[in-house]
């Protein structure tokens, strides 16, 4: 087992300072080109790793496929509220004086963003990477308790 860096931020918005998540039409627009023929992109990342998102009453977990990319390559960034998996698959070119026949490993750069239904604990969170899966463990904090104010009459 092995254990990944985590970069930990109070606001997931921090990792975004121009705004790019927030393209929505862009990223249709260019998803809609790239369905097209692969080699339209507007957009810097090249594909989107599948992951699942499960829960038990006291933890988040979060496993993303990403078989072949290296270790070294991901990105793990976590605000209390949300998770970025970011990293790059590199390519393998044919053999020499060889072609392809069919192209359906996607590589180049890749980004998730899972906005998290419970707020985390982000200092206890555990990452590791596995037969070609990233799993985030994540403790969920208690739900934040809301008291009611009177309203004075005056």
């Amino acid at each position: 087992m092995e254990v990944l860096k985590i970069r930990i931020a109070h606001d997931l918005d921090a990792f975004d300072p121009l705004g790019i998540m927030n393209r929505g039409i862009d990223k249709t627009i260019a998803e809609m080109f790239k369905s097209m023929h692969p080699i339209f992109s507007f957009s810097k990342t090249a594909w989107k790793p599948q992951i699942d998102v499960f829960e038990t009453a006291k933890k988040i977990f979060i496993r993303a496929d990403v078989a072949g990319v290296e270790k070294a390559e991901i990105g793990l960034e976590i605000s209390p509220d949300a998770v970025r998996i970011s990293g790059r698959r590199s390519s393998h070119p044919p053999a020499e004086n060889g072609r392809y026949r069919l192209v359906e490993i996607e590589y180049g750069p890749f980004e998730r963003v899972v906005r998290l239904p419970y707020s985390i604990d982000t200092e206890t969170v555990v990452a590791t990477y596995k037969r070609g899966f990233l799993i985030i463990e994540m403790e969920k904090l208690p739900p934040v308790s809301r008291q009611n104010t009177p309203i004075r009459e005056e």
